[in-house]
């Protein structure tokens, strides 16, 4: 299915956040998602399904001052 990932179009197979995150290549990162513009801690990932359209945004945190 097509989905925007940080702004960029992509295809990828899985139906599920965690899975999608998984293997777009964040599976054991610590990142920040939001779905739709709505926020998705991490322990509901394995229950948010995604749909073709939809938009995600991952962030990740960065050391610095």
């Amino acid at each position: 299915m097509k989905i925007e990932v940080n702004g960029e179009a992509l295809e990828v197979v899985a139906s599920q956040l965690d899975a999608a995150l998984a293997e777009l290549g964040w599976g054991a990162a610590k990142v920040a998602t939001a779905l739709n513009g709505n926020f998705v801690p991490a322990g509901a990932r394995g229950k948010t399904m995604l749909s073709d359209g939809d938009r995600l945004e991952v962030l990740s945190a960065m050391q610095g001052g």
